[in-house]
């Protein structure tokens, strides 16, 4: 709805599909064998937290230019995730169907929040 106030983060379109991102690869770093591998899923799991945090520290510091800035840090941290998701497929922890799914929404989140820095 055009016009909309967004009083909290949680608001935040991106901030959702952040947070969804997450409990995917918090599911995903879960199956074996990746579960076995705790310093890739770890890896993993920070970033997909670190993309919702900086959305959400940004949001709250209510200046646009360190909101801007805390947007091209959750950005990155969505291509971290995708490079991790590389990783992962080639070991086989997971499978391309898998890895096109989840790959297919951390481009979605990266696109989302750099639309954000490009409007605000």
């Amino acid at each position: 709805m055009p016009g909309k106030r967004i009083d909290t983060f949680e608001q935040l379109i991106a901030w959702q599909k952040a947070r969804n991102l997450a409990r995917e690869i918090d599911k995903m770093t879960k199956e074996p064998p990746f579960a076995r591998d705790f310093a890739l899923a770890g890896q993993l799991q920070r970033s997909a937290v670190s993309v919702m945090a900086n959305i959400a520290e940004g949001f709250e510091r209510n200046r646009l230019a360190e909101f801007h800035q805390f947007l091209s840090v959750a950005k990155s941290s969505c291509g971290e995730r995708r490079s991790h998701v590389y990783v992962a497929l080639d070991v086989g922890y997971v499978t391309k169907s898998e890895f096109e799914r989840v790959h297919k929404l951390a481009e979605e989140v990266g696109r989302v929040v750099g639309g954000i820095a490009t409007v605000s």
